[in-house]
């Protein structure tokens, strides 16, 4: 977790909100923390395509004066973004932040606590990349799930004998067993549907 801790100490921010005033105030706490605005937006239209292009570390979107404007730049960050949302509140309002939550945001900050707001991206850091670990986990599982089905069809074996097989072939070849299984179900997108049926002379 020591390199998690070093990025978290000069990082790449977006901040996005409709009010031009609000984005005013907010960039020079992010800059008092000893992070960079790389970014500010209020056009929903625009957020998605600086997001791909800056690839922030972390976004802070502020609800302005329409919610339903706030939602559609985390919609579109969230979207375009690998970097985590953080929604930046002036006031109470649980009804948007749960609409917020169902988009992918991480967590919620408000300008009431400003000293609070480094241990809260610090937070979210942690909890996207762990995030991400799991996203990752669970994708190379199934990648191997869906290689010993097709082991399992090609050579009529039950799962053990298909697994056993990948993990031999994993360990002669010396490749993981995760760029095997790729390489199984990548090259089964080649081959027919069935064995072919042999021609008679």
């Amino acid at each position: 977790m020591e390199q998690l801790t070093d990025r978290t100490s000069h990082l790449r921010v977006l901040i996005a909100n409709e009010r031009k005033d609000r984005l005013a105030l907010v960039a020079p706490i992010v800059v008092a923390l000893g992070h960079e605005v790389i970014a500010r937006e209020i056009e929903v239209e625009d957020v998605g395509t600086v997001t791909a292009r800056e690839r922030p570390d972390v976004a802070l979107v502020g609800l302005g004066e329409s919610s339903e404007h706030a939602l559609e730049l985390i919609d579109k960050i969230v979207r375009a973004a690998a970097c985590p949302v953080i929604v930046l509140l002036h006031a109470p309002d649980p009804g948007f932040v749960r609409e917020a939550s169902k988009r992918g945001v991480f967590a919620h900050i408000s300008d009431d606590d400003v000293e609070e707001w480094q241990s809260s991206i610090d937070i979210v850091l942690r909890r996207f990349a762990e995030y991400h670990e799991l996203e990752g986990a669970f994708g190379r599982r199934a990648l191997t799930e869906r290689a010993k089905g097709i082991l399992m069809e090609r050579h009529s074996i039950d799962e053990e004998a298909a697994f056993e097989m990948l993990r031999e072939r994993s360990r002669s070849d010396n490749r993981k067993l995760v760029d095997l299984a790729a390489a199984v179900v990548d090259g089964h997108r080649l081959l027919p549907k069935r064995p072919a049926a042999p021609q008679k002379l």
